[in-house]
């Protein structure tokens, strides 16, 4: 492991990770291991911030942890476990929390957001506090860099800001973390929108292409993808976002650039481009499939993973934790 400590988290809210949470965070995720100090996990405590039903919250769970593990990240290289099984991430929350002033959470971006959908009124204290324990998540294992998609530097800024607080205020503690953002993959739209983000919880089934889709079903998602008029296969942002955004997801599986593939596709038209798209995506996440069905199919040796995941995480939590109740004038705990 690299000297460098990373960490992230991402929430267990459907049944599949899509094709933007693959480019976006956890293919980053498993070639972090290889340099960083890397700590990742299934945020299901966030998940709770909305109503949910308790057995779908501990299937997606083990879901999201297979899904993690199938897509590459190696206990080995890396420490994996889910939120809910280190109880000092709540304990850090309530501290930061003390230290947040309530217009600053207020101008959270996400909590308006959904709040805005279902009205402020039936939206939960802790869908407003969010970005709090969000913030403990990654102060608590004193992160030197976050690997976060651009719709959540917002959140991270406001990580940065309570750790440079409470280090002002009670002693230096907490490192301030950096954002790890790869710019080329941070905008996959959907696909039946292409001015909208690619999500879970606004995107019509045909717009996601998910990660544990059968190869069919992804080749047709990506055939009846929407493109623009004319037939010119080229990246153009404004004139064509639909077959911009294809352009992104082929250069970011293939590693080519974009204005290379556009080229190469000069004379084929849209059929052509759009078909060797699906298999691209089809062949890259077939073996991911796959290694997620061997994990869900023994849930015993997944949970032990994940046991072993939090031990690991809570002999760091725990260390912080001391600390910081030390520097705020709490007793230490039994």
């Amino acid at each position: 492991m690299g000297s460098r400590r990373v960490f992230s988290g991402i929430q267990p809210t459907a049944d599949s990770f899509h094709l933007g949470n693959y480019l976006g965070a956890v293919r980053q995720w498993v070639d972090l291991q290889e340099s960083r100090d890397a700590i990742y996990c299934v945020v299901n405590m966030h998940a709770m911030t909305v109503p949910y039903d308790p057995l779908t919250l501990r299937r997606r769970t083990r879901v999201a942890a297979a899904q993690l593990l199938g897509a590459g990240l190696d206990p080995e290289r890396c420490i994996l476990f889910a939120q809910s099984q280190v109880p000092e991430h709540a304990q850090l929350s309530w501290v930061l929390g003390c230290l947040t002033g309530f217009g600053e959470a207020n101008r959270m971006t996400q909590f308006k957001d959904k709040s805005a959908r279902g009205g402020s009124e039936q939206a939960s204290v802790g869908l407003f506090t969010y970005p709090i324990l969000q913030a403990a998540d990654i102060l608590l294992y004193q992160a030197d860099e976050v690997p976060v998609g651009e719709d959540q530097r917002q959140h991270l800024e406001l990580s940065r800001t309570l750790a440079q607080r409470f280090n002002h205020r009670f002693g230096q503690t907490f490192v301030v973390p950096a954002p790890y953002i790869l710019s080329a993959v941070s905008k996959i739209t959907d696909l039946q929108d292409p001015t909208a983000k690619m999500s879970k919880s606004s995107s019509p089934p045909q717009g996601i292409v998910d990660l544990l889709d059968e190869p069919d079903v992804i080749r047709r998602k990506i055939a009846r993808a929407v493109t623009d008029a004319g037939t010119e296969v080229r990246a153009d942002e404004d004139a064509k976002p639909g077959v911009t955004n294809l352009l992104r997801i082929y250069s970011a599986l293939s590693g080519s650039p974009v204005e290379e593939i556009a080229a190469s596709y000069a004379t084929s038209g849209y059929g052509t481009f759009k078909k060797d798209l699906g298999e691209l995506v089809a062949d890259t996440f077939a073996p991911i499939r796959e290694r997620t069905a061997k994990y869900l199919a023994d849930p015993d040796a997944l949970d032990a993973v994940l046991m072993d995941g939090a031990r690991r995480a809570r002999q760091i939590s725990r260390e912080t934790m001391a600390v910081v109740r030390a520097r705020c004038g709490l007793p230490p705990v039994a």
